[in-house]
């Protein structure tokens, strides 16, 4: 099943060279296991829009949404077996990444997993 992982990180999430280097060792590991598919992250929301559509009018929002703060968004789209599968993988990130967050989405292109 395919798995969207949006993480936020906390205020003692890991930094520096080190960390970026097992990060990518992290990283390079996933990838060539086929777990993980892409990674990224989300610029500041004050640079993109909404777009709304009710009662046939369209209304387009400039800058961010009307949420408090603006957090520092990264994703990863994974290709797990199981649910179990899909939270150790996160676990395993989590312990390079340090503090943070991960909110997993079962994609609906596969059935989720009991």
């Amino acid at each position: 099943m395919r798995v969207l992982s949006l993480y936020t990180p906390g205020e003692n999430a890991a930094q520096g060279p080190q960390h970026m280097a097992e990060m990518g060792e992290l990283m390079d590991e996933m990838t060539k296991a086929g777990v993980l598919i892409a990674t990224g992250a989300f610029v500041a929301s004050s640079l993109g829009a909404r777009v709304r559509s009710a009662n046939g009018k369209v209304t387009v929002t400039e800058g961010a949404a009307p949420s408090a703060g603006d957090p520092v968004l990264g994703f990863a789209l994974l290709e797990v077996k199981s649910k179990t599968q899909m939270i150790d993988v996160t676990k395993r990130f989590l312990k390079v990444a340090g503090d943070g967050e991960c909110e997993l989405r079962v994609l609906m292109d596969a059935p989720p997993a009991p």
